[in-house]
C-alpha cells in the first residue's frame, strides 16, 4: 500500500504544481488500533512556487482526495501549516510526531519539530483534547458502542492527562500514552485492542462500564487542571522569518 501511498502523492505534486514537504499516515493506522477495514488517512504539507504566494488574492489551502482503495488524503499549503504551528495546532502536531511517515524533507521536517516545541501551548493542545473527548463521551454511554468511540475517547483523554502531568505534547502512538492509565484500565484496553484488529469499523460492543467511569472520571480531571496550564511562545517574527526562507528555495 505504501507504493500506491507514494504513487498517488506524485500525481498529486503534477496534477497540482506542488512540492510535497512531508506526508504521514495520522487517525487509527498511526495511533495503533486500525480494524482490517480502516481508511488510510494521509496528511501532507506542500507548497507552490513563489508566485503563487505574491499574489493579492486568497488562493486554496487544502488539497484532499479519496480513492477507490481507501486512500482518505488531506494536504495543507505550507502558509496555513505555519500558521497553525504558531498558534500549536493539535491535528498539525499529531502529523509532525506521526510514527508512521510516508515522505520527508528531512531538513524542512526537522525544522518543522524543533519550532512546534517552541510553540507548544499545553493549555490550547487540552482544550482541543478534552474537546474532543466530550463530543464521544454520549455514544461511550450508550448499552453498545463502537470500539472506535472508544479508542478515539480514550486516546484524547490520555492526551489530555499527559499534558497535565509532563507538560509536554503527548505521544502519537496510543500504546505509548496507555502507562499512564491504572492496570486495571491497561489491561481492559489491551484485551478491546485486540477485539478491534479483528472486528470491522461497524462491530457493536457491549458497554464496559470500567471504560466509560475511567472516561467521566479522566473528563473531571482535566477540566480542574486545565487553568493551571502554560501557553506557547509567540513567534510571529521567527516564523515569518522560516516561512519567506522556505518560499525561496524552489
Amino acid at each position: 500500500m505504501e507504493k500506491k501511498i507514494l504513487e498517488k502523492l506524485k500525481q498529486i505534486e503534477k496534477e497540482k504544481g506542488v512540492e510535497i514537504l512531508f506526508a504521514v499516515e495520522s487517525g487509527s493506522r498511526a495511533w495503533g488500533f486500525a480494524s482490517p477495514d480502516s481508511d488510510y488517512d494521509i496528511r501532507f504539507i506542500y507548497k507552490h512556487d513563489l508566485n503563487y504566494y505574491l499574489s493579492l488574492w486568497e488562493k486554496p489551502d487544502v488539497i484532499e482526495f479519496m480513492t477507490e482503495d481507501d486512500l482518505d488524503g488531506s494536504g495543507w499549503d505550507l502558509r496555513k501549516a505555519i500558521k497553525l504551528l504558531a498558534k500549536s495546532n493539535a491535528p498539525l502536531l499529531e502529523w509532525l510526531y506521526s510514527p508512521v511517515v510516508y515522505y520527508e524533507n528531512e531538513a524542512f521536517a526537522n525544522r518543522m519539530r524543533n519550532l512546534a516545541k517552541d510553540c507548544f501551548s499545553p493549555i490550547a493542545c487540552l482544550h482541543h483534547y478534552l474537546g474532543t473527548t466530550k463530543n464521544f463521551m454520549e455514544v461511550c454511554q450508550a448499552e453498545e458502542v463502537k470500539l472506535k468511540s472508544y479508542f478515539y475517547a480514550l486516546r484524547t483523554a490520555l492526551a489530555g492527562k499527559w499534558i497535565i502531568e509532563k507538560n509536554t505534547f503527548p505521544p502519537v502512538d496510543f500504546i505509548e500514552l496507555l502507562p499512564i492509565a491504572p492496570p486495571h484500565i491497561q489491561e481492559k484496553v489491551i484485551e478491546l485492542m485486540a477485539i478491534k484488529a479483528n472486528q470491522d469499523e461497524k462491530y457493536l460492543h457491549p458497554k464496559e462500564e470500567l471504560i466509560t467511569n475511567f472516561l467521566l472520571e479522566t473528563v473531571k480531571f482535566n477540566q480542574e487542571n486545565a487553568s493551571g496550564l502554560g501557553s506557547g511562545k509567540k513567534m510571529s517574527e521567527e516564523l515569518d522569518g522560516v516561512f519567506r526562507e522556505l518560499i525561496k528555495n524552489n
